[in-house]
């Protein structure tokens, strides 16, 4: 049976199954190693089974960090009328890509 978790990580929660891939907040550590998440909840697909942390489980999400990196430019800008004021501001924001492995 497949099963799914809920993991929390960088104020976030995710809904993740083995073999996802996904972006979150930036995590400083090197592309290849292992990373385990605190896990919420775990349930099998077919609603057979469903584990409930109280408040979590644990660290039972094993995932696999494959890169970092850099989201799209945000513009942002401010703009005063008829005062001559406008000011333009870029940010990207952070990310680490990873591939979840193992749910336990």
């Amino acid at each position: 049976m497949a099963k799914i978790a809920v993991i929390k990580t960088g104020g976030k929660q995710y809904k993740v199954k083995e073999g996802d891939t996904l972006k979150i907040e930036k995590l400083s550590v090197e592309p290849g190693e292992k990373i385990k998440f605190e896990t919420l909840m775990i349930a099998e697909t077919d609603g057979s089974s469903l584990d409930l942390g109280a408040p979590s489980l644990g660290e039972k999400v094993e995932a696999e960090l494959m890169s970092n990196g850099k989201g799209k430019k945000i513009l942002v800008v401010k703009y005063k009328n008829k005062t001559r004021y406008k000011r333009s501001i870029g940010h990207r924001q952070q990310f680490s890509q990873v591939k979840i492995n193992k749910i336990s």
